[in-house]
């Protein structure tokens, strides 16, 4: 069972950066594609952005431009660079691990980023 863990979260303000990371245990990371999702308050949880085993990224459109996803797979962890924030983009920030071949799913507890006006 993969093991997902996020950190980097908080309270910043507008304009502010945050660096957000998620380690993951075992050996199947390399392999997968990683994402971060968030959920604001009140609103359904939405992809923030991913990136596949070989390096290829997607972002939402909300955040091209002012977030870069990244990932270091000698170390089993994925970043999240985040820049140039918004009241909009507070939220909880989960981390996601699809294994190869739709082998399934799995997420870590989330976040917290705030950002204040």
């Amino acid at each position: 069972q993969v093991q997902l863990v996020e950190s980097g979260g908080g309270l910043v303000q507008a304009g502010g950066s945050l660096r957000l990371s998620c380690a993951a245990s075992g050996s199947i990371f390399r392999l997968s594609t990683m994402s971060w999702y968030r959920q604001g308050p009140g609103k359904q949880r939405e992809l923030v952005a991913l990136v596949t085993n070989n390096g290829g990224t997607n972002y939402a459109e909300s955040v091209k431009g002012r977030f870069t996803i990244s990932r270091d797979n000698a170390k089993n962890t994925m970043y999240l660079q985040m820049n140039s924030l918004k009241p909009e983009d507070t939220g909880v920030y989960y981390c996601c691990l699809d294994r190869p071949v739709g082998l399934g799913r799995s997420w870590g507890q989330g976040t917290q980023v705030t950002v204040s006006a």
